[in-house]
Order: C-alpha cells, then structure tokens, then sequence
C-alpha cells in the first residue's frame, strides 16, 4: 500500500517536471481582454525584435502614488511585459524618484533640468485635501543613448477615467517611439523650405530639435531657381519631405514647376499657408486696428490640381483662445487674459492616427480650406468648432472685438476645414500646360503619395523669451500649452512612416474605474466585507468545528 501511494507521487513529481521543462520551450501568453490591450501591433513586435542588447526602461512610478496613477503604473508593468514575451532584452525597474525626504526638493530639480515635467495631482481622502508631486515618466537606456517617454498624457477638460484611458491608449506607441528612436540607423530627411518670406529659424527651432530624433534636417532656397532650377530641384529630390512655413512672398512659375516635379517624384510635403495677411502684433502697433488683406502667393491654380483651395477669409470662433492686453503703466500695469475670437482651438474628431488622442491645438488668424472633387483621396484632420464662422478679407480687425457680447446665432455656419491630408497617384499640376523650363527628367504622373496642407502658418511657430525659443504649442502669455507640435510631429510620422508604427494610435482601450463617490459611500460596507468578514467566519468555524468534531468522536 505505502509502495503503491509513493509511485504515485513519483508519477506524478515526474509528469510535473517534464511539463515544467516543456513550457520553458514552448511559452505562450494569452490575451483574454475584450479590446485586446496586451496583444502588441505587429511594428511595434518588430521594432521590439531589433534590439541585440539589454534595454532598461526606469518607471519613475514607485512609491506612495495617489490610486489613478497605481493604475496608470499597472498598465504599463503590462505593457512592458509583452514587450519582455517578444524580447527578452527588454527589462524594466520600478524606482521612486522621491525617495528620500532630505534629497528630494535636489531631486525634483534635477528631474525638471532635464525636462521630466511632475504632474500636481489633488488628492482627498477621508475630508483632507492634500497636493502631491508625481512623475509619471519613464526612461529607456539602450547603450549610452536614453530617450524619456511621457507616461500620463492629459487633455483639457478631462475628468480622471478619460485621462487614465487616454495614458493608457497611448502607452504602446509612446514606448514603440521610443524605441524606434533608439534603434534608428539611418534616418530620413526633411527639407525647410526658404526664399519666400517663410518663418525664420528662430520660431521653427523647437518642431525642427524635436524631429531632428528621428530625421535629418536641412534647407534648401528657392532663390537660385530662377537661374539654376534643374540644380535645385536634383538638390530637393535628395529630401524624403519638404516642409513650407508660412510664406509670405508670391512664387514664380519656375519654383511652383519644382516643387510640382518634387511633389510628382515622391517627395511628400507639409504645407503651412497664410492666405489672408493679418498678425496680432500688427492690431497692437496699430493702436487696436489693423486691416486684414489677402495675400497673393500665386499658389491657387497649383493647389486647385491637387483638389485644395485655401480661401482668403478668416475664423472666428467661439472655442477661442486669449490674448492677454495690458491696463495701467508702469508699476501699476496689469495683464488681463480676454477672449480673442479669430485665435481658434481647435479640437481634433480623433478618427485619424495624425489627430488621435491629442490636445487642442491652437490657431491664430485661420483661413478655410475647400476641398474640390478629383481622384485624390482627402481626409479633413482638423476643422473649426460647430460655432464658427468666416469673414471675408479686406476687413477691418479690432481689439472692440472685445467688449461686445458676441451674436450666437450667427455662428451657424460651422465645422470648417483647417487642414486636410491628401493621398493618391499625384499628376502634375503642369501635365498637358506649358512647362515653365524643360528637363529631360520631366514627369507627368507619379506613384501614391501623400501632402498635409494646413491653413495657418503660426501653427508651427514657437514663441520666443528674451530671443531663446519656446516650446511648441505653450503661450508665455496665459501660460497655456496647446497640441501644435504633438499634431506637427504625428503629420511629418505618418508620412514618412513605412511600417505602419504611427497607426498604433488608433488603438482603443477601456479602462474601467471605480466610482469615486460610491467607494467613498460605502467604504465602511465594504471595509466589512473584505475585512470583517473573513474573520467572522473563521471565528465561527474556530467554535464549531472542534464542537462538532467532539461530538461525532464522542459516540
């Protein structure tokens, strides 16, 4: 009997071993969760895949963190674990920035030296309101190059479920991006275009230092085309994009025919228009008034073939940003932030990878874009509120804006298109015209291709402080930050992106929450149940157990 039950156990330790050894070949995950939130994309398994040596991520998300980022730190442990199952390479550290109350104002500032920026986060419990730092940052160190990677992505006016499903939403591409950076060998290239009055260096340093991650950056000049075009334009076919900055100053003939064989060979392009001149610096020097005048860029007919027409009118929006005006002088001045109808935010439909889960981005001075019917396919990324409306150029803009109530009802004409993506097999907009100059090289048509045009030039440009570029998108002004250079960089990705990566943002997950006004309800209930509970049973069964056991044993 003994000898029966000790081989069974000497089976049954052999069959353990033998499936123990069987799984280290043969591992596998499961993905049960309904929106499919730890299967990894297929670009982000490859650019996982390329790494040959250890790659150490640091979550600065360690410690006594409020219950939303517990969340957020959870979810991205996940995440990295999927990365982990594609290559094992990939390893991560929980660490707490704060730890250490002595060396922890030192840290913080070290931390934001480097551009780690701590999220102040309100927390109340049991009555107490309290404010607490947190990073909600990680690190990934791959030899001795580091790239950061912003964990929480917030978005104006959204409670705590939404900005936990917009983190959460964005954790794959942020850390495939990373990655990406990490493992680039050969980047691709973008021209800034100059000659015609666009934006100078200095309110394009921020966009351009960003992209400089992934692309190599140059210039060429449209100036020598009149004289040496073929020479420009075998210099700009040696560029994947081509990016055009608020141009101020008409194009000839000969630069149109460029940039069209350019366009036409496979070169995409991003093109930031102002059709309406019109600055708000101008309305201040001009004592509250300026006019408003179209702007002539000869760029209409070449446009119209790529089924574009950019409108010499501007904005005015009821989602505004401000503009802050000056009361007083002096010592005694005072900066007020007022309402400025002609400065949209503009708020994305999040149905495109270029415009998904992104902050508003701001507008200043906005024309309308029409799209016209052709064989091109047009997608409309971004476009003005419901409660906008356009006025005409020539027109008079002053600051009396202001102090009138504005009239909604005649905000009824609506959801206007400020920039459109454009795909297809592009013809020139020169096929069957006279050509401006002849080359042998000419070409006619092209294979797929994609354009952005965006109808305000200011939505690439930075402001300036004491003449050292700012960030992006943040206002020195209102001390607001807006999405303009998360929309710029996402538009010049998808298209120079040949894997598919940027497509990762359009991956949606839920993430459900508790209620935080039930929890708090009825904590004490349930405080009792997964407490009290288990200790009354097992102080009941403590009594009856050894009761009835005597009783059974007593007969």
């Amino acid at each position: 009997m003994k000898q029966n039950a000790l081989l069974k156990a000497l089976v049954a330790l052999a069959i353990c071993i033998v499936l123990n050894v069987l799984a280290g070949f043969a591992y596998a995950r499961f993905d049960l969760t309904e929106d499919q939130r730890y299967t990894l994309s297929e670009p982000a398994r490859e650019i996982s895949q390329t790494f040959e040596g250890p790659v150490i991520i640091d979550i600065l998300l360690d410690g006594n963190i409020p219950a939303e980022f517990q969340k957020l730190k959870t979810e991205t442990i996940q995440l990295l674990q999927s990365f982990q199952a594609v290559n094992p390479q990939i390893q991560y550290n929980l660490v707490d920035p704060l730890e250490g109350a002595e060396t922890a104002k030192q840290t913080i500032m070290d931390l934001q030296n480097i551009g780690l920026t701590p999220a102040n986060v309100t927390v109340e419990e049991d009555g107490k309101v309290s404010q607490e730092l947190v990073f909600p940052w990680a690190m990934v160190n791959y030899g001795e190059r580091t790239v950061r990677v912003p964990l929480l992505k917030n978005k104006l006016g959204s409670d705590t479920e939404t900005r936990i499903n917009n983190s959460v939403q964005q954790l794959e591409y942020a850390f495939a991006d990373a990655f990406t950076k990490l493992a680039l060998q050969q980047k691709k290239r973008i021209a800034v275009l100059r000659g015609n009055g666009q934006l100078e260096d200095p309110y394009l340093a921020d966009y351009l230092t960003t992209l400089k991650e992934y692309y190599n950056i140059g210039v060429i000049t449209l100036d020598s085309v009149s004289a040496t075009p073929k020479k420009v334009l075998d210099q700009l076919k040696q560029f994947d994009l081509a990016i055009m900055a608020k141009p101020t100053e008409a194009f000839t003939e000969k630069e149109k025919f460029v940039l069209d064989q350019f366009i036409v060979g496979g070169g995409k392009s991003i093109w930031l228009m102002d059709q309406v001149a019109i600055e708000i610096d101008s309305i201040f020097k001009g004592g509250g008034r300026a006019l408003a005048l179209p702007r002539e860029l000869n760029l209409k007919d070449f446009f119209f073939r790529y089924g574009v027409r950019i409108n010499p009118d501007i904005v005015n929006d009821l989602y505004f940003t401000q503009i802050v005006l000056a009361s007083g002088e002096g010592n005694d001045a005072q900066y007020n932030p007022v309402p400025w109808y002609y400065h949209p935010m503009v708020f994305s439909q999040n149905d495109h990878p270029i415009n998904t889960n992104i902050e508003a981005v701001r507008y200043q001075f906005a024309n309308t874009l029409d799209t016209l019917p052709n064989a091109y396919q047009k997608t409309v990324l971004l476009q003005s509120s419901p409660l906008s409306k356009t006025e005409g150029a020539p027109k008079q803009v002053g600051l009396d804006i202001i102090q009138k109530a504005p009239d909604k009802d005649t905000y009824i004409d609506g959801n206007k298109t400020l920039a459109v993506l454009i795909e297809g097999e592009f013809n020139s907009a020169y096929k069957n015209r006279v050509k401006p100059f002849k080359f042998n090289e000419t070409l006619d048509s092209g294979n797929a291709n994609k354009m952005i045009v965006i109808s305000d030039g200011d939505v690439i440009k930075n402001q300036l402080r004491n003449g050292r570029p700012l960030e992006l998108g943040y206002d020195k002004w209102t001390n607001s930050s807006y999405g303009n250079k998360e929309f710029l960089v996402n538009c010049a990705n998808y298209l120079l992106d040949d894997t598919g990566l940027i497509n990762i943002r359009n991956k949606r997950v839920s993430i459900p929450l508790l209620d935080v006004e039930k929890t708090t309800a009825k904590k004490s209930f349930w405080q009792f149940i997964n407490v009290g509970l288990p200790l009354a049973i097992t102080l009941i069964l403590a009594i009856l157990v050894p009761y009835f056991r005597k009783r059974i044993y007593a007969k």
